[in-house]
């Protein structure tokens, strides 16, 4: 496999999913956390199924220098709620799968539909 270059990363983004009434209060409670804690752009909280995402989610884009602090505050406080963590390189089909990262649950992500989107 080629070794890929790092500076090739843009930024990440965060998504954060929910599932039913309990898991959307859990997620808006750590949207609000997240948004005082740390210098991100915090996206709105998405009631169904968006994009590739499979389950209602919402999203927290934040720069690569913000990594090394907000992930490991993530990893210890994401409420139990599946996290995937991706960068964004400028290919959506493998930041989503072959780069992600995730906490809790690795869920499904329509990663067909991604690849639709470049032709």
């Amino acid at each position: 496999m080629t070794e890929v270059d790092p500076s090739r990363i843009i930024d990440y983004h965060a998504h954060v999913y929910f599932d039913d009434v309990r898991t959307r209060a859990l997620a808006v409670e750590l949207r609000e956390e997240i948004g005082a804690r740390f210098p991100v752009a915090l996206g709105r909280v998405h009631d169904r199924p968006v994009g590739p995402h499979t389950r209602p989610m919402f999203q927290v884009a934040f720069a690569t220098d913000l990594f090394g602090r907000f992930v490991p505050w993530l990893s210890l406080n994401h409420k139990g709620l599946s996290v995937l963590i991706h960068p964004e390189t400028g290919d959506d089909p493998i930041d989503h799968s072959e780069y992600a990262l995730w906490l809790g649950e690795k869920l499904p992500v329509d990663i067909e539909y991604l690849r639709s989107l470049k032709t």
